[in-house]
């Protein structure tokens, strides 16, 4: 991974972060969710019209990479009909980077210095321990209910997430592959959106231009994800990538006062030394 790549990865993991937040501020979140989708699909039909399509071998991919993203829909709603957003989020997306440096070594033959598996395993741990701090502090009784879908979750995460590293790099055209990628969201964005049409003429343009927004936002980071596993192994893509969940946390101290502020801040020390043990290594 090149500083260039490093920096593109760092870039997709802040913006994240950021359209997480206007999810987390908007008052209906499957709403939003359905708007994020569509803000993926006006950009990606704006794409394929201007570029090369994806060669054949592609398309099993973003068809597969297309329904495991449903599965994680679902599961996602499922952790959090019973779980707190911060047990759960952490949760996800803590396990996915050494999920996706498993698959990429048995599926891609990708093999990687000890140092930066080492680098991702204190990344996960890193996340997954502020995801631990604020159930302690807030003295949830029971975990169960919200762990195995959280857990699912991550294993739908590393499932695209490993599917879309091999097909863009089958693609010959990476900008293709993340064209139609994106496209196909018009099936998510209409699932969710159509039985809610009423309520999005109640809310008006600024939910809609927000949603719409929060969709552009979120398919830029994806994009720089994509084409940094092209460039470079699938699983240190992931574990760079998924900072975001620590830069949430961070935003949430220091812009929006949440708490426990020490232990946020910890957890993100804990991803910075593994990050930096990943960067080392390049």
């Amino acid at each position: 991974m090149t500083p260039a790549v490093f920096a593109f990865v760092l870039l997709a993991a802040f913006l994240h972060a950021l359209w997480n937040a206007m999810v987390k501020g908007s008052l209906d979140r499957t709403l939003a969710l359905g708007l994020i989708a569509l803000g993926h699909v006006v950009p990606g039909v704006a794409l394929a019209i201007v570029v090369p399509a994806p060669l054949v071998a592609a398309w099993p991919y973003i068809v597969a990479s297309t329904l495991i993203h449903w599965g994680y829909y679902y599961y996602l709603n499922a952790a959090y009909r019973v779980g707190d957003l911060s047990f759960v989020y952490p949760v996800a997306r803590g396990l996915a980077p050494v999920m996706i440096a498993l698959g990429a070594l048995v599926l891609a033959d990708e093999y990687l210095p000890v140092l930066a598996w080492f680098g991702i395993v204190i990344v996960s741990l890193g996340i997954m321990s502020l995801a631990l701090s604020l159930v302690l502090w807030r003295h949830l009784p029971k975990l169960s209910p919200a762990f195995v879908p959280a857990v699912l979750t991550a294993i739908m995460i590393a499932a695209y997430s490993i599917i879309d590293g091999l097909g863009i790099r089958q693609s010959g055209s990476p900008l293709g592959y993340i064209a139609w990628l994106f496209s196909a969201e018009i099936c998510v964005a209409l699932f969710v959106l159509y039985p809610r049409a009423a309520t999005l003429r109640a809310n008006g343009m600024r939910v809609l231009w927000t949603g719409l927004v929060g969709g552009l936002v979120s398919g830029l980071a994806y994009a720089l994800v994509l084409y940094a596993k092209t460039l470079a192994p699938l699983g240190i893509v992931a574990a760079v990538r998924e900072t975001s969940v620590i830069i949430a946390a961070l935003i949430g101290v220091l812009v929006l006062g949440e708490r426990p502020a020490k232990t946020r801040i910890l957890s993100a020390i804990i991803v910075a030394v593994g990050v930096a043990l990943i960067a080392y290594t390049q």
